[in-house]
This record gives structure tokens, sequence and C-alpha cells, in this order.
């Protein structure tokens, strides 16, 4: 072989071997392109906002993508959704996060339900609903249940109040300053400490002036749950609950045997035993401007006490049931059983709250063995309360 022709067979080998190598690059960028996308998930929908006869599009949304894990939070990603209020986000997932969207309007954070993150099914259907605003929106109480335990060695309650408050319009309530809220609850007289719990409803956004609670977050249409504990002692052997302006469905546990309970159209429902702790549970419609009275014996505590923080963890661990039970409640009405099948679910929601009022939190002052049999206990009324549930949830 001449010089000529090996430079030549040389020459072509490097030609081919550049060919093959830019084939191969190609062949990867294609096969591994695919791939990639395949394992990311998809949230795309639309933000709507509701009119006076129709639900539309609203043009040039800001939409925030959110993660939520247990280690870290914060946004994502970001974008514009288009002319018809449409938008689309494709991102890696952590499986151990929850994903979240959120669009501001007109001064107020929306954010949707949890996004589906498997890749094999997109969630494109999101439809993210957001509101204008008004200071003159109602608000009703879809439901309040009341938990008073006995008192404590210097005499007073550690009250237990679970609001479910509802907006029907179309318009989210606002507080135009802090002398008007959103919503105001009256207290007691002669309460003292209070604490906002676990809620829909942030702590900072609760203000306290003399016996009154003032909600000052702004309340959307739909549903939003409201938890406050506080202390309190009879006046003149009186414990006295004010409602509200409008007629409120009303659920009351009493510990304290002898006490006597009278207001609206309650009624005795049913006596509950959890660990030796007897409650006396009533149920009715109490009429707008009117209070529920609970009338107690005058005398010596006949308990020991029982922490106001105790409460408050308690509440925070029954809260996720109880919002479950009420907002499928009937709107504006008070279920009532047929003859001889009992509130199982109103009982089971009350067992529940009985058993972490007197045990949440206390993990460090209770005997292990006990603890236990309090965390089975809760677990298995749990369980029951999600099969009664189950059961009473119409057909699709």
């Amino acid at each position: 072989m001449t010089r000529a022709t090996a430079t030549s067979a040389r020459t072509d080998a490097r030609r081919t071997l550049a060919l093959a190598l830019a084939l191969a690059v190609t062949l990867l960028t294609l096969v591994s392109f695919p791939l990639d996308a395949q394992q990311l998930s998809t949230a795309g929908g639309r933000v709507v906002i509701p009119r006076a006869t129709d639900t539309v599009p609203l043009p040039h949304a800001r939409l925030v993508l959110h993660r939520v894990g247990r280690d870290a939070q914060g946004p994502v990603d970001s974008m514009v959704a288009d002319r018809s209020g449409g938008f689309r986000f494709r991102f890696k997932a952590d499986t151990s996060a929850i994903y979240l969207l959120s669009s501001r309007y007109d001064g107020i954070e929306y954010f949707s339900p949890p996004v589906h993150t498997n890749p094999a099914r997109p969630d494109t259907a999101i439809t993210l609903q957001v509101y204008d605003t008004s200071s003159t929106t109602p608000i009703a109480v879809e439901a309040r249940h009341i938990v008073v335990p006995r008192p404590g060695a210097d005499g007073s309650r550690p009250i237990l109040d679970l609001i479910v408050l509802r907006n029907d319009g179309l318009r989210a309530r606002i507080a135009p300053d802090s002398a008007h809220p959103s919503w105001s609850l009256t207290l007691p007289p002669g309460s003292g400490e209070m604490q906002v719990g676990e809620g829909d409803v942030s702590p900072d956004a609760v203000a306290r002036v003399g016996d009154t609670v003032r909600v000052l977050a702004p309340l959307a249409p739909g549903q939003k749950q409201l938890s406050i504990a506080y202390a309190t002692v009879a006046v003149d052997g009186k414990l006295v609950f004010p409602i509200g302006p409008a007629e409120t469905p009303v659920n009351l546990l009493v510990e304290e045997p002898g006490a006597r309970v009278s207001g609206g159209a309650l009624a005795l429902a049913d006596t509950q035993v959890i660990e030796g702790r007897t409650f006396r549970r009533y149920s009715g419609l109490v009429p707008a401007g009117r209070s529920v009275t609970l009338t107690v014996p005058v005398g010596p505590a006949a308990a020991a006490r029982r922490v106001l923080i105790g409460l408050v963890a308690g509440l925070a661990l029954a809260l996720g049931a109880a919002a479950v039970w009420l907002v499928r409640r009937p709107r504006r009405s008070v279920s009532r059983p047929a003859a001889g099948q009992p509130d199982e679910a109103g009982h089971l929601l009350d067992a529940i709250a009985v058993l972490d009022a007197r045990y949440a939190g206390r993990e460090a002052e209770v005997p292990p063995d006990e603890w236990q049999r309090y965390a089975d206990e809760r677990a298995a009324l749990k369980a029951r309360l999600e099969h009664a549930l189950a059961a009473a949830s119409p057909a699709p």
C-alpha cells in the first residue's frame, strides 16, 4: 500500500468514526428526552372567577407551584396564565412531598387541592377558583361543638370550642379594619386565657378584645374551621355561651354530672363513658340571639386540674375527623337518626374528643402501658368513624 493510499484510508476511517459518533449522539438524544419526559409530572388547568350568572376564566393570572415536604417547603416554579386562564406546569416531583398551586387575586392568595404527581396520569383538569371581595358578605355558622370538662382544682374549666363557618356567597368576606372583623364570637363571661388551635384560620388572624373574639382573616366562599380553647369559671353558678345573629346547630358535651343545660332546642342525645369519664351530649338548634346556659353545682371541684394546653393538643389530633363529619352534615339542619338508630358518627367523634382531652400532649406524664391503651383505643375509634362516614355517604 502506498503512503498516499494509507493516508486516504486513515482519513476515511476518521470520517466514518466521526459520523458514527454523531449518529450515536443523535440517537441517544432522541431516546433520552422521551424517557426523561416520562418522569415529569404535569399540573394544568384554568384559573376562574365566579360572576353573577356564571364562572368565567381569569386571563393572565399569575400562578405559583409550591412544594410542601417534611424538611423544606417553598415555591418551585411560576408562570402567567394565558388569555383563557389556562396554565400547565411540568416538574420533577418528590414522592415524599405534596404540591399545591396558588394564585393571588385582589390581595388574597388562593390554593388548589394537592396536585396528583403520577407521571403516567397528568393532572390537567385543575380548576383554581379566585373571588372578588366584600366586607358585607354574610357568614353563617354551619355547626358549633363545645366540650365542657368538669372544673379543675381552682374551679376553672378548660373549654374546647370548634366552629365551622360557612360563606354561601360569591365573594370572599374581608375585614376592612380590626374594628370590623370578618366574623366575631362572644365568649362566656368570666373567660380567661384563650388559645387558637389548628384549623383553617391562622392564629395571627384572630384577635381578642375583652370577651369578643374577632376573626380578621378573609373568609372565601365555602367552609372554614376555627378552633379555640379558653379557660372560664362559672358566674353565679352559670356558664353562658352566647349564640350569634343566626340560628346555629350546637353539639354540647358536658362532663359534670350535676350540670343542667338549657337554651334553644337542645336535647340529650346520649351519654358516653370513656376511660372512666362520663359525658352527656346535647344536640339541637339554638335560635339567633339566644344563649346556651349550663347551670353547674356550686362547690369544690371533684376532679384534678386539666391544663388548657392539653385540650389544644387534643384538638389538633381530633380536628381532621371532626372536620370531615361536620362538613358532610346537611346544611342548616341537625341530623336526627331514625328511631332506634344512634347518631354513630357524632358519638364516635365525641368519644375521640373526650379521649384526646384527657391524654393528648401528656405522653411524658402517662405510664407507657396506659399511653399505649390510649393510642390503641383512639385508633380503633378513628377506624370506626371512617367506616361510619363511608357508610353514611350518598352513592355517587
